[in-house]
């Protein structure tokens, strides 16, 4: 429980630290946050390489259950293969939305530093017809 407890505090500190950098437009702020969705959409490609590697766990994990889960019955009686597709195209989704989630906050962090970068470029043009 305690080890949780600050996992839980220590995601609302990237999160609240994400959050005042870009607000107040500090780029390095934001890095941590960027490192968390990249470290967990790694562990989530993971499950979705462990689920069709091992198709069977699935089954498992649900008989280890026990009696609590009230559709239990009705997700044991589901053809195995048709279960790890469905399994499969929801952790498709949810990554596909990781991935869309970790774009947006890599171009949140490429606009603050690109706003923040002094080099400014200009370009001269003449109206010289000659």
């Amino acid at each position: 429980m305690c080890i949780a407890t600050a996992i839980s505090l220590l995601m609302i500190l990237i999160c609240a630290m994400a959050t005042y950098g870009a607000y107040k437009q500090h780029a390095a702020w934001i890095i941590p946050f960027f490192c968390y969705q990249i470290f967990d959409f790694a562990l989530n490609t993971l499950v979705a390489i462990s689920v069709l590697v091992y198709p069977s766990t699935i089954q498992d994990y649900l008989r280890q259950l026990g009696p609590s889960d009230p559709y239990q019955e009705e997700i044991m009686s589901v053809n195995p293969t048709c279960l790890v597709v469905i399994i499969l195209l929801f952790i498709s989704i949810i990554l596909a939305f990781k991935g869309y989630l970790i774009s947006c906050v890599w171009n949140c962090y490429r606009y603050i530093n690109g706003r923040n970068n002094s080099d400014v470029l200009v370009y001269i043009t003449t109206n010289d017809t000659a």
